[in-house]
């Protein structure tokens, strides 16, 4: 792994850290979900929403999705210290800052989304200069041919230990890289008010400001399964290894087929 490409791995995870983080913060100070160009009392069009009620059984925390409701009591909705439960969509260790400060994680996710698309626009620049797109993420014939194998290694749980990426590898990191990061960049940018005057038809071409919302809110769930999907990878094959790759360069790999280790 080139030390571009392992910079730009560690500037996108911290990144995404943050963001992640201090989007929720922001998510607090209105948690819910809508899909249209409106929200509010006159409406109904909720699709998520976290609340906090009082019950004969004390307060709870409930979690309406698609009009099923859950209770969330302790997790979403309502969380803190059993003695002094707290009325918040995402608990105080999940947000940045962990108190309620909308300016503050406002001023975080802002610097950290320049940050992210910086890092993307440069590295698409260089990859497609010095050829790392075609040469390492393009599928080619031959990898979708083996889709179905590279599929059942992984049920498996067999890896095979190469420099190149596996099939699976260049369909997730080519829908991660060039669908869902730009897709949360063009929602982050279709919320922003300021920005319909530069490019006033992108909000519309999302369906309006409150279903792009949403669309960057699911987005960032998606970008939450793949961190957790690619940490449980690293960690079945062989953490060492793959750590030692992404901070040093150096990864080992398995023998050619028809050799035998000595």
């Amino acid at each position: 792994m080139s030390a571009w490409t392992r910079l730009t791995h560690w500037l996108w995870a911290i990144a995404l850290f943050f963001l992640v983080l201090s989007g929720l913060q922001i998510f607090n100070a209105h948690p819910a979900l809508y899909i249209g160009e409106q929200s509010g009392f006159g409406f109904d069009n909720s699709v998520l929403r976290f609340t906090a009620e009082n019950t004969p059984e004390g307060p709870k925390g409930y979690t309406d999705i698609f009009g099923h409701r859950l209770d969330t009591t302790g997790v979403l909705g309502l969380s803190g210290p059993k003695d002094d439960p707290q009325p918040r969509a995402f608990p105080a260790w999940a947000t940045i800052p962990s108190y309620q400060d909308l300016a503050t994680g406002r001023v975080i996710h802002f610097f950290f989304a320049w940050v992210l698309s910086g890092t993307l626009l440069i590295w698409l620049l260089a990859s497609i200069v010095n050829g790392h797109i075609r040469r390492d993420l393009a599928p080619r014939v031959a990898d979708l041919k083996n889709l179905p194998t590279d599929i059942a290694a992984h049920a498996r749980l067999r890896f095979h230990h190469s420099p190149r990426y596996n099939t699976l590898q260049k369909l997730t990191y080519a829908i991660v890289l060039f669908i869902l990061l730009p897709l949360m960049i063009l929602t982050g940018l279709a919320m922003s008010p300021s920005m319909d005057t530069v490019i006033p038809f992108l909000t519309d071409m999302l369906g309006g400001r409150q279903t792009a919302r949403t669309i960057h809110f699911t987005v960032m769930l998606l970008l939450v399964l793949f961190f957790i999907v690619h940490m449980l990878m690293i960690l079945l094959a062989g953490p060492i290894n793959e750590l030692r790759s992404v901070i040093t360069g150096w990864y080992r790999t398995d023998p050619p087929a028809g050799d035998k280790e000595v």
